[in-house]
C-alpha cells in the first residue's frame, strides 16, 4: 500500500518569502526570471538568458541597483521581527543577504500582505536610522511567495534559509 502523506489542510502552514533589492535581478540574466505579463504561472517557462535584455533592462532601470551592507540588513531583519510581533506572526527564520532576503513565516493573511508589510516597514526603519535617502528604490517589484502546506516543506524552507545561503556575511 503507497501512503500519499496525505492532509486536507485549508490553510498552509507557513509561507516562504523572497524579496529582492531594487535592480539586482534583470530580466534575461543566467538566473532565469518570471514575466507578471503571462508567464508567472506556476509550470511555465521562465525568461532564458538573453545578454540583450538584460542590457535593455539596464539601460531603463530608474536608479542604480541597491545592496544592503551589514547595518541596513541589520534594520531590515529587526523591522521584520517588529511587524512579526506587531501582527502575531510567527516568524520561524529569516536571512537577509546584500541583494536578497528570505523569510519563513506562518500566518493566517495573503503572503503578498505580509511582503508588502515587509517591505514598508524597513523601508522606514532605513529612513529611520538614516541608512537611505528619501525617494531611495530598495526594494524590487513584487518577489515570490511559496505556500508550504506540509511539515516537511516548513522544515525545508526553513533549513535553506537558515543554512542554505552560503557563507556568513561580514558587516561591512
Amino acid at each position: 500500500m503507497t501512503n500519499f502523506d496525505w492532509d486536507d489542510n485549508e490553510w498552509p502552514l507557513a509561507f516562504l518569502i523572497t524579496i529582492r533589492t531594487f535592480g539586482t535581478w534583470l530580466h534575461g540574466d543566467d538566473r532565469y526570471s518570471m514575466d507578471r505579463h503571462g508567464q508567472n504561472v506556476y509550470g511555465t517557462p521562465k525568461i532564458q538568458p538573453n545578454s540583450n535584455l538584460v542590457r535593455t533592462m539596464a539601460d531603463n532601470r530608474s536608479a542604480e541597483p541597491f545592496l544592503l551592507n551589514g547595518k541596513q540588513r541589520s534594520v531590515v531583519e529587526n523591522s521584520i521581527r517588529e511587524v512579526c510581533k506587531h501582527r502575531g506572526y510567527g516568524l520561524l527564520a529569516i536571512n537577509f543577504r546584500t541583494n536578497h532576503g528570505h523569510s519563513v513565516v506562518a500566518a493566517e493573511n495573503r503572503p503578498e500582505q505580509i511582503m508588502t508589510a515587509f517591505k514598508a516597514n524597513a523601508t522606514r526603519s532605513l529612513k529611520a536610522a538614516g541608512l537611505i535617502s528619501d525617494g531611495q528604490k530598495v526594494w524590487s517589484r513584487g518577489g515570490s511567495r511559496r505556500y508550504l502546506w506540509k511539515p516537511n516543506h516548513v522544515e525545508g524552507a526553513m533549513d535553506y534559509v537558515l543554512y542554505g545561503q552560503g557563507d556568513d556575511l561580514p558587516n561591512f
